[in-house]
Formats: C-alpha cells, sequence, structure tokens
C-alpha cells in the first residue's frame, strides 16, 4: 500500500453558482479543519496499540486518512479554478444558472435549476449541467418541445417559464 505524492489536477475552468462555490469552501474548511485532526487523532491511538505492522485499524485510518487528503486537494483545485456564473436579470433562453419550468407528456410540471455537477441534487430540484436533461433543455426558450434521449428512452418537454 502506497500513499504517494497527490498528482497536479488539470487545471479547466469548474463553472459554480456562488451558493455552489459556498458550498465547497465549508466543505474544505470541514476537511481541512475537525476531519483532519479526528483522523490524526484516531492514527495516534491506534499508534498506541503496539506493532504496527499488524494493526489493521492503524492501516485503516491512514487509508482513511490518504482519501481526505486527496478529497482536500480536489477542493482546492475546484476553488482555485471555479467561475461564479452570476444569474443573468433576463433570461430568454435556458442556460447555466437558470432555473426551467417544464411540462413532461403526461402533464406534470417540474422545475430544475440548471447547475454544475458537483451542485446536482434533483430532489431540490438542482439538476446537472451534465445531465442529458439539461443538455437538452439548453438553449432552448419558452414555447420550445423538447425530445430527451434517456436510458430509457426517448421523452419530450415543453418550456413553460425560465428565470
Amino acid at each position: 500500500m502506497s500513499y504517494g505524492i497527490i498528482m497536479p489536477m488539470e487545471e479547466t475552468q469548474v463553472l459554480v453558482t456562488a451558493e455552489g462555490l459556498e458550498a465547497l469552501q465549508a466543505e474544505l474548511a470541514e476537511m481541512e479543519g475537525p476531519k483532519r485532526r479526528d483522523i490524526a487523532e484516531l492514527i495516534k491511538h491506534a499508534r498506541e496499540e503496539g506493532d504496527l505492522s499488524e494493526n489493521q485499524e492503524y492501516k485503516q485510518n491512514k487509508e482513511d486518512q490518504a482519501m481526505l487528503e486527496t478529497r482536500i486537494q480536489l477542493l482546492r483545485n475546484k476553488i482555485h479554478n471555479a467561475v461564479v456564473v452570476e444569474k443573468a436579470e433576463d433570461v430568454q433562453e435556458v442556460t447555466f444558472g437558470a432555473t426551467v419550468e417544464i411540462e413532461d407528456p403526461n402533464g406534470k410540471k417540474i422545475s430544475y435549476t440548471i447547475v454544475s455537477s458537483h451542485e446536482k441534487d434533483v430532489a431540490s430540484g438542482k439538476l446537472s449541467v451534465d445531465s442529458p436533461v439539461a443538455k437538452a433543455l439548453q438553449g432552448h426558450r419558452v414555447g420550445d418541445k423538447v425530445t430527451v434521449k434517456l436510458p430509457r428512452g426517448e421523452t419530450s418537454y415543453t418550456v413553460l417559464a425560465i428565470s
């Protein structure tokens, strides 16, 4: 098992909403503070148990520490490369950050806000910009009918409102 060097990540822009950036910063603060201290304390206690070559608790805690440090590096990279996309005042078409109300063929109305992949939470109405539905909706206007190819087949939506 190796806890080698964390390789630098590719520097690409990460589109986020202001809310999404705040969530990344809060998660990073939690990881760098309390979580890091907790794992260090667990490692210290496991080390006190004696022979480290057969100490499974110590090995597991070191693995957890490595995963935590990898997550911290990932979060730092995302924050460093974050580009906050401000919501436009007069939205005419579906874009990143827009909230769109659509209607399915059964007449069910659904509202989604188009967000970055790490902000997605479909249950809360936050749809990843990378999802098939969001990709299909982008660029469309109120009144447009949009066909979406999903794993279970095609479906269509009508764009009712954009804000």
